[in-house]
């Protein structure tokens, strides 16, 4: 159960993944503090969308953008509520770094809530024990307290 596949973040049976992670985003902290893709963001000629579904239904999504200085940046990872607990966070963010490679990136960057947002202690969890290393701000960002900057090297040859 659970194959996850490319999609359009625009398809009618993704947009309440995406909706749903935009309230989560949207409750979890700050306003300016708040980063999260809409679908009109991960419809961006740079980002690359999968979405892991069980049969026609969608469970969860993920994405990454390509950034100018060989990375990608981590975005929209979502499972439902009802398809929580089953390793399909996990499942998804192994695509994200198996597709990167394949497409030459060097490292994923993400930026999740810090721990003053308890609604990431999760989140975070799964980063550092798939190799995700914390670090400073990532392209595009600037030092903000509630945000916890993360890196995983990749081996594009592998």
């Amino acid at each position: 159960m659970g194959v996850i596949r490319d999609a359009d973040p625009a398809a009618p049976e993704l947009r309440a993944l995406i909706e749903a992670n935009l309230a989560h985003g949207a409750g979890a902290g700050p306003a300016d503090s708040n980063h999260t893709f809409g679908v009109e963001d991960l419809c961006q000629e740079n980002v690359r969308f999968w979405a892991l579904f069980d049969g026609e239904t969608a469970l969860g999504c993920g994405a990454y953008k390509v950034l100018p200085d060989g990375n990608a940046e981590v975005k929209s990872v979502f499972v439902s509520a009802a398809a929580r607990g089953r390793g399909f966070a996990r499942k998804i963010m192994s695509c994200l770094a198996e597709e990167a490679c394949k497409e030459g990136i060097i490292a994923l960057v993400l930026e999740t809530g810090s721990t003053l947002c308890p609604e990431y202690d999760a989140a975070r969890r799964l980063y550092e024990t798939l190799g995700y290393s914390y670090c400073g701000p990532i392209f595009g960002y600037e030092e903000d307290p509630n945000s916890a900057f993360m890196r995983l090297a990749l081996d594009p040859t592998a």
